[in-house]
């Protein structure tokens, strides 16, 4: 009996439409889109009808956008690193640029802080001024 070698199932790839993606991730679809149009995702495929399709590269791409997003990042920001990675193709060659931003964003915060620490002193020293004096009253 002479059998043909099967070729191996391709891999199901799953799909998502826009409103299941934005459920996931708790993203509006507007925002989505916007990501789209300023090319912080550029992976989007369309079907008949122009529907976006996103699928599990897309969903980590979101993710990763939504980190950089509250690590403090802006969009800008988060513009160059796309274009750093387009220029590379390499995460390798990214990843620098990310701990280079990171860092610059600990630094502000340090110094937010700082003087963070300096208002809550002051508001504190005339809160004391102001109830020392209704308590003279």
């Amino acid at each position: 009996m002479n059998q043909q070698p099967q070729n191996p199932p391709e891999p199901s790839i799953t799909r998502y439409r826009i409103g299941e993606i934005g459920k996931i991730l708790d993203l509006s679809t507007r925002t989505i889109r916007y990501y789209e149009e300023i090319g912080l995702l550029n992976t989007v495929k369309r079907i008949e009808g122009g529907r976006r399709i996103y699928t599990e590269d897309d969903l980590r791409r979101l993710r990763f956008i939504k980190k950089l997003k509250l690590l403090g990042l802006s969009l800008g920001e988060m513009a160059e690193l796309e274009n750093h990675y387009n220029r590379h193709r390499n995460n390798k060659k990214v990843l620098p640029k990310v701990a280079e931003l990171l860092h610059r964003h600990s630094k502000e915060i340090e110094s937010r802080l700082l003087e963070l620490g300096k208002l809550k002193k002051e508001i504190n020293d005339y809160l004391s001024h102001i109830e020392s004096k209704i308590n003279a009253s």
